[in-house]
């Protein structure tokens, strides 16, 4: 993937006199498909496979139900994989000073050329200043490490020659955040998400993740199929956020939440970030059963898409691109707005959804907190071999299941699915939610706990059968021991080391910036 937060490097053509704005955010690692295109870098980022005048030509609704609905999945055997690691950019010196944009922007100028990295990645800039490595496509999980750690390492150095440094942290512990590129998309972007409080800002600027980048799969029904790929990465989603939870402070103090992001995710518009609906697991899963061939994954998402708000609406050279309040894209569709939309528009929109995993031709999981050092290679061997091997993919449903599907205390056998929206909270975000309790309280809520533990042994016991990927072998067995046996995740570090002075001192008392649960009552922990 290469359009995290902010959406296309290279915007497709928009309406006559409409500037595209310079290469700051990414676009897609899986963009060498060869054959039909994988998704949006098919046409640029968030992208379209039409030519320049159909892209320009207004859109009838069938027709935007038509492009969304062909270029979601691109179906095939899967094997490809790619990663997009973000990174806060932090003074080498101290951590709590603004960077200027200048130096950041000078270290990495000589490798944002095209071809300069040498795993052939790219390099890219997200509103707040972090910086974004997004992998070339590779051909297998082995091959994904080695070319990304060469772009890494290359970034560092760069880096490190401004006497700067990379953060892995999903959320800035201590500065406010500070959007640096001016440019019409992020003005209408930062007023958009204000008008349901600061927590546009704080993703825009001050948020890093790792993205794992996958084939979607075949049009079978089997494990290697996109249905199941896709039920199964909303139904580990949970985990994953559980697992690698590394952002519990905000302005220098604890938030009450293991992946503050996520839970700052939780708080933007629900027609853009959660997840399409149903996409859990269903009770009753049996080892072997196949999803079943009539789900589609497809429509949903073409009903979601075209349900979203717009967030912003492209105009000739500087003029203000924000979007109507309340406008969706099927209103626009229909005849609201100023104009009538085009294909290229539709195309710029989807990159503008930000779901827990996005279908870009191939799929974008987008739920994990960056981490730091190499610690990127974990969630992305795990993901890998959840989804690749036939095994694990059984075992990790089965666990996912067990957490989805929970019995409620002092009923006997009764399921607990939270129902989307229930009780005024955003759809897949109610208190009881996976998603919910996984940003709150990581693994030590001992269903995730569970879960997390089951899945780390199918993945590792995948990799061992794959053979070959020692770093990610060993990678992930570090992991299990350190975090995973112990109901732990990197969040626990951060705080430990500040409560004991190791890291940067706990300022006194709390934030209350996401102390609040989703009905505004006291959350307890």
């Amino acid at each position: 993937m290469r359009s995290s937060r902010s959406g296309a490097a290279r915007p497709p053509a928009g309406p006559p006199g409409t500037d595209s704005p310079p290469i700051t955010e990414s676009d897609d690692p899986l963009r060498a498909r060869p054959g039909p295109p994988a998704g949006p870098a098919a046409g640029g980022p968030g992208g379209t496979c039409l030519g320049s005048e159909d892209a320009t030509k207004p859109l009838t609704e069938r027709d935007a139900e038509a492009q969304v609905h062909g270029i979601c999945f691109k179906t095939g055997p899967p094997g490809r994989v790619g990663v997009e690691l973000e990174w806060l950019v932090c003074d080498g010196l101290d951590p709590a000073l603004p960077v200027d944009q200048q130096r950041a922007a000078t270290a990495v100028a000589p490798l944002s050329a095209a071809g300069a990295l040498p795993g052939g990645g790219m390099i890219t800039t997200e509103p707040g200043g972090q910086v974004e490595l997004s992998s070339a496509p590779a051909a297998g999980l082995g091959d994904c490490i080695a070319i990304a750690g060469l772009d890494l390492a290359a970034l560092r150095q760069a880096i490190h020659q401004e006497s700067l440094c990379l953060s892995g942290q999903g959320l800035d512990p201590i500065r406010p955040p500070r959007r640096v590129l001016e440019l019409p998309r992020y003005a209408a972007m930062e007023q958009f998400f204000d008008r349901a409080g600061p927590w546009g800002r704080l993703m825009m600027c001050s948020t890093a993740s790792v993205q794992v980048c996958v084939d979607a799969g075949g049009e079978g029904p089997g494990w290697s199929g996109f249905r199941w790929r896709w039920h199964l990465l909303h139904a580990i989603g949970p985990v994953l956020v559980a697992a690698f939870a590394n952002s519990p402070l905000r302005g220098g103090r604890p938030t009450g939440w293991k992946s503050t992001r996520q839970a700052i995710w939780a708080r933007l518009d629900p027609t853009r970030t959660r997840p399409p609906a149903p996409p859990e697991p269903a009770p009753g899963h049996r080892p072997g059963r196949a999803w079943p061939p009539d789900t589609d994954p497809r429509s949903a998402w073409v009903d979601y898409a075209l349900a979203a708000e717009l967030m912003c609406v492209r105009r000739p050279g500087q003029q203000d691109w924000s979007a109507p309040a309340g406008l969706t894209f099927r209103d626009w569709l229909r005849g609201a707005g100023e104009r009538r939309p085009t294909s290229s528009d539709l195309s710029y929109h989807l990159s503008t959804l930000f779901p827990p995993v996005r279908p870009r031709g191939h799929l974008e999981v987008r739920g994990i907190d960056a981490q730091p050092g190499d610690g990127w290679i974990v969630p992305l061997a795990v993901t890998t071999a959840l989804l690749d091997d036939p095994l694990a993919a059984e075992q990790a449903m089965a666990a996912a299941e067990a957490l989805w599907h929970r019995p409620r205390p002092g009923a006997r056998g009764a399921p607990r699915t939270p129902g989307p929206g229930r009780g005024g909270h955003p759809a897949g975000w109610h208190p009881a939610s996976p998603w919910w309790l996984a940003a709150r309280h990581g693994p030590a809520h001992p269903p995730l706990a569970a879960a997390s533990r089951q899945c780390f042994a199918a993945a590792q016991a995948a990799l061992a059968r794959a053979g070959g990927h020692p770093a990610a072998r060993q990678a992930v067995a570090a992991f299990a021991e350190r975090y995973v046996h112990r109901d732990r995740c990197p969040a626990d570090d951060l705080l430990d080391q500040a409560r004991t002075g190791r890291g940067r001192p706990l300022l006194p008392g709390r934030t209350h910036i996401l102390l609040e649960d989703f009905n505004g009552q006291d959350a307890k922990a």
